[in-house]
């Protein structure tokens, strides 16, 4: 994820062997569900020659289009949007209950294998054992793929080829058109995608009507809150560039992501509209509202909390629904 726990997370510890690697797959598997066999996309690719050149410059050149694809949730859940269907997956993707976590969007997690599903967390066996051709994740850091541990990053991509989409400093459309290009070179189908992204354009254009509106964009913790830096967040930076109002924190802390404050704190800056992070690690409305500092916000007194869907999916589907739903919000506002 952006925000805190990436400004947190060191890339520590050392790299595995690809040896010791598939020794270990001999004897064992996984236990992640799913079917391996599924393709990368609905119709099946052509034999033919294939290349992609990914955010990191590198250029990766197969004789033949990948089929098989394993990707990180945030790069698999805007992948299957577009019609590619990926064989594995790794990083949040089913809650403590059993659901499928809202960070995997529509990918059908009884379909794919599940690789890992906490930070540092990937199963190089089942990895291996699936035949990938490609892996596919997003990026924080430039040469950091999210969700890859530092101590297996080697094997991983002696496995396979990797592709990695640049988040940070993009606008939402650029990032949705980077995994565009990658599906349509996959050969995904794109069903549903224009008339999703007439959706997209749709309520993007309603976004100018509350510019009088000031919105802080925030996310919170146990002991502290943090208020994000529009600028590092495509989907904020979607938000800036078409017409809202969005508070630019003061001092943003070391990584360039966010401010963080104490909840006695909250105060610091003045907004109409609060937008609060939902994602799982997140605390929910209830329990920041036994923060007083937070609780007493005019905004929160008023009833203008809305939600912040921070992880929706890279494609036309996913940000018409995060839009269509913000626009409604903020209507109420």
């Amino acid at each position: 994820m952006s925000g805190p726990v990436l400004a947190r997370r060191g890339f520590l510890a050392a790299a595995a062997g690809l040896a010791a690697a598939l020794t270990l797959a001999a004897c064992g598997g996984g236990t992640g569900g799913g079917t391996a066999q599924t393709p990368a996309s609905s119709s099946a690719p052509a034999a033919q020659p294939w290349s992609f050149t990914d955010d990191r410059g590198e250029k990766i050149e197969l004789d033949r289009t990948p089929a098989r694809v394993v990707a990180q949730v945030g790069a698999a859940a805007a992948l299957w949007d577009f019609g590619v269907r990926p064989v594995g997956v790794f990083g949040p993707h089913k809650l403590q209950d059993g659901a499928k976590d809202p960070q995997v969007g529509n990918v059908d997690i009884t379909q794919v294998t599940g690789l890992g599903n906490v930070w540092d967390e990937f199963n190089v066996e089942q990895y291996i054992a699936l035949e990938p051709d490609l892996l596919v994740s997003s990026m924080y850091e430039k040469g950091t793929l999210w969700y890859v541990p530092e101590k297996s990053k080697d094997t991983i991509e002696q496995v396979a080829p990797t592709v990695g989409i640049m988040l940070t400093g993009k606008t939402a459309t650029e990032v949705i058109g980077r995994y565009e290009e990658l599906a349509r070179s996959l050969g995904a189908d794109m069903a549903g995608v224009p008339e999703a992204k007439a959706r997209m354009e749709a309520a993007t254009k309603e976004l100018a009507a509350f510019k009088d509106l000031k919105i802080l964009m925030m996310s919170g913790g146990a002991d502290q809150m943090w208020v994000v830096n529009p600028p590092e967040y495509p989907d904020i930076r979607h938000l800036t560039d078409n017409g809202l109002n969005v508070v630019v924190p003061g001092k943003v802390d070391e990584g360039g992501f966010f401010q963080t404050l104490s909840w006695e704190n909250a105060d610091a800056y003045e907004a109409d509209v609060i937008l609060y992070d939902t994602r799982t690690q997140a605390l929910k409305p209830e329990e920041m509202m036994k923060k007083p500092t937070f609780a007493e916000l005019p905004a929160v007194k008023a009833g203008r909390l809305y939600p912040w869907r921070a992880e929706v999916p890279f494609s036309y589907q996913g940000y018409a629904d995060f839009l269509e739903e913000l626009v409604a919000n903020l209507k109420k506002a």
